[in-house]
């Protein structure tokens, strides 16, 4: 055994996991090949510097700093990740390489306030990366481009490529890398599965390892499909996946197109239990720099995608709540655990009022 360290637990009870030298070898050189091979402006070579957003804590910083010290390249460690300081070192350093979740990418454009960024490569992980989040970077001079992986897979198992400006290609989960073999297991609702030689072994319970690793593959626990060109795209994930009136629901997806309204800058999604609908979507969204969310416009803008048949008209949340932040876990994951218990108590607070004018009607 090298590491050991616990899951983030944003829909779970945190959990151990472990890998050995062999294995973050393996990943290492897996990862490192398939940066190489990227288009240009999406990989990684000995000229860039590089400069980590994850914890190191948080799967190895996604295993990057043993890709970036075998090649030799610059490194540049910020500490705490204030954006201010974050954008004084990449120009005082040439940073040109960079990973972190989407939130810290969201703190670096606004900071920025327009200003360009470029060149400047961003793997995001942790949780999906919105195409409209792909476009804002993309105007300061950031690339971005979505990599997938959790703390059970060390965590890089593909990585998205294509053209610049493909906003789509660029936030799906992206091609498995070499040695990671990857399908979509339609007994368990399109569970995506793995196998590859980096992979943890199980956790501290026998029976957790059992489960984790049911007939031999890893059960990452995130629906998924596979487009024509062979890229993996992410669903939700089946803690997350809503059921309404009998419409499968994906938090993912709807938090995309919320994101398209361009007062929000961020948005999550939670399903919480309801009586006659089984569960009921339940949204959050904050809004951008000097900017007035419309929840009117919102609800409006879903309504029309219903009729087109675009989403299900169950799709369109019972509220939507403009927070003026999300909840966060250590590596700034939204904390979907905390907001679903939120939800909860504002569905029961929306409840009690609907009642109470019912009430006032009646007498």
């Amino acid at each position: 055994m090298a590491t050991t360290f616990h899951t983030t637990g944003t829909t779970g009870d945190p959990k151990q996991v472990f890998f050995t030298h062999r294995q973050l070898v393996l990943h290492t050189l897996a990862f490192t090949s398939t940066l190489a091979s990227q288009p240009q402006g999406q990989n990684l070579t000995r000229a860039d510097v590089y400069m980590p957003i994850t914890p190191m804590f948080h799967v190895h910083a996604w295993g990057a700093p043993y890709a970036v010290t075998m090649l030799g390249l610059k490194q540049v460690y910020p500490g705490r990740y204030d954006p201010s300081t974050l954008l004084r070192l990449r120009r005082t350093e040439d940073v040109s390489f960079s990973h972190c979740v989407p939130t810290l990418l969201r703190m670096l454009i606004d900071a920025a306030a327009g200003e360009p960024l470029g060149p400047w490569t961003i793997v995001i992980g942790g949780s999906a990366l919105p195409p409209a989040l792909v476009e804002e970077a993309f105007e300061v001079g950031i690339t971005t481009l979505a990599g997938f992986g959790m703390s059970e897979t060390g965590p890089v198992i593909a990585l998205a490529r294509g053209e610049a400006e493909d906003s789509h290609g660029l936030s799906r989960a992206g091609f498995a890398l070499p040695l990671v073999y990857a399908k979509i297991d339609g007994k368990r609702g399109g569970e995506l599965v793995l196998r590859a030689p980096w992979l943890t072994q199980g956790y501290g319970s026998q029976d957790a390892s059992d489960t984790l690793w049911e007939d031999g593959w890893l059960h990452t626990g995130d629906v998924a499909e596979k487009d024509a060109d062979g890229a993996i795209r992410i669903v939700d994930r089946l803690k997350d996946v809503i059921k309404s009136g009998g419409e499968w629901i994906s938090s993912i997806d709807l938090e995309a197109r919320l994101m398209e309204d361009a007062a929000v800058s961020e948005a999550a999604v939670v399903g919480i239990a309801h009586p006659r609908w089984g569960e009921r979507p339940i949204a959050f969204v904050t809004a951008a720099p000097d900017e007035i969310i419309s929840e009117e416009r919102l609800y409006d803008a879903l309504s029309k995608q219903a009729v087109a048949g675009q989403i299900s008209r169950y799709a369109i949340p019972s509220i939507i709540h403009v927070a003026d932040g999300l909840p966060r876990t250590s590596v700034g994951k939204i904390d979907k655990k905390a907001l679903r218990e939120i939800a909860i108590a504002l569905a029961a607070d929306a409840a009690a009022a609907v009642e109470a004018q019912s009430k006032v009607a009646g007498a």
